[in-house]
């Protein structure tokens, strides 16, 4: 009997079979995805859906540029960044479950988000609880950084934009009688209001009527009517842009010439799209101006312009300074550890970014100028700046 020349057949197939999954577990260890101690993981939730949807995208553009150009320049501690996005669609349960998410699943080690103030309040808990620093590009709600001490914001807080255009209402456009018409459901809407008129009676002004809709609503006509009747020199409307416009465009149908003004949630290549000609005229407080000279400007908006071919509104300026101040904290900390991370955030002092030099209080807020822009012939114009 040939038995041991069967049990060379048997024994070279086994040998084929072993080296075949060896250089298949090669192949697979060379092509695997980068683990976490390998990369340096950051979480971003956004609306990139729903009705606030360009605030999202705007984000998402801002983030991914300032790591674009990170990574293309060897990126930070050795490692390149790796971005983690997902889509909160406006809604603050939804900015829960995605940051829980991308805490626990993804394991990102810093996570920035979001534009509505609504939005990070419901998801800054997860973060602070979590032990992982979090940053708002744009949330302006006071309450936001109060969550706990993980939170920061690069931007100005409402307490402030309240009192630019409190002060913007009674000496550039000279009224002494101004309605509210605010969005009931909204924090960042409320908040903006009751700051605006705390300050514009110090001035001594009077407001004349403060009426609400709800973010959705596309019917204004009641609340206009009534405020007309008050015969207003302005209308402070700190909504978001999606609204902004169409309550210009009844205002002006129901014969109302008072210029209306508002608060940095107007800022959106939509808002002029929605509102057209009936927002000529009218005012609000931003973060930045792209028509600025100042060198660091210019280069960020012919930068953003080459890769997104379109211009940068200041949620995509803010992203992307919320994202360069989070990498130069790692940088500073040379670790990933989010402790550590947070430690030198707070320690952020005249930091050159797009939207002015930002500095991070002893609350976690950014102390930074506002600027004022005007609506005019389907542009916005530079009005002026208010310093902190």
């Amino acid at each position: 009997m040939d038995t041991r020349r069967g049990w060379r057949i048997e024994d070279r197939g086994s040998k084929a079979i072993i080296l075949f999954f060896a250089l298949f577990m090669a192949a697979c260890s060379q092509t695997k995805e980068p683990t976490s101690a390998e990369e340096i993981r950051i979480g971003v939730y956004a609306s990139l859906t729903g009705t606030t949807a360009t605030f999202g995208q705007s984000t998402q553009k801002g983030v991914e540029m300032a790591v674009a150009e990170t990574n293309g320049s060897g990126g930070v501690l050795g490692k390149q960044i790796r971005v983690f996005i997902e889509d909160d669609q406006g809604k603050p349960e939804e900015a829960q479950t995605v940051v829980t998410r991308l805490i626990n699943r993804d394991r990102v080690i810093a996570v920035i988000g979001e534009t509505a103030s609504s939005r990070s309040l419901a998801a800054a808990p997860i973060c602070q609880q979590s032990g992982i620093p979090m940053i708002t590009p744009s949330s302006t709600n006071p309450k936001v950084t109060q969550v706990g001490d993980f939170i920061f914001r690069v931007c100005f807080i409402d307490s402030f934009q309240g009192a630019v255009m409190a002060k913007f209402a009674a000496k550039t456009l000279h009224a002494s009688r101004v309605a509210i018409l605010r969005d009931i459901k909204n924090e960042y809407s409320v908040g903006l209001a009751d700051v605006f008129i705390e300050h514009f009676k110090k001035s001594g002004g009077v407001i004349h009527g403060d009426v609400s809709y709800s973010e959705g609503d596309t019917d204004f006509s009641a609340q206009l009517t009534s405020l007309k009747s008050g015969n207003p020199e302005a209308i402070f409307v700190p909504g978001y842009y999606t609204e902004v416009g169409l309550i210009a465009i009844q205002a002006r149908k129901l014969g109302i010439t008072a210029p209306l003004f508002g608060g940095d949630g107007w800022e959106s290549p939509k808002l002029i799209e929605i509102g057209g000609t009936a927002l000529n005229g009218c005012y609000y407080s931003n973060h930045y101006s792209r028509d600025d000279p100042a060198p660091e400007i210019q280069s960020f908006v012919k930068g953003y312009q080459t890769r997104y071919n379109e211009a940068p509104d200041a949620v995509g300026a803010l992203s992307y300074d919320a994202t360069k101040i989070l990498i130069n904290a790692i940088r500073k900390a040379g670790s990933t550890q989010p402790s550590a991370i947070r430690n030198e955030l707070a320690q952020t002092k005249a930091f050159a970014g797009v939207t002015g030099s930002i500095t991070i209080d002893s609350n976690r807020n950014a102390v930074k100028p506002a600027v004022v822009l005007r609506v005019q012939n389907s542009k916005l114009e530079y009005v002026e700046t208010v310093a902190p």
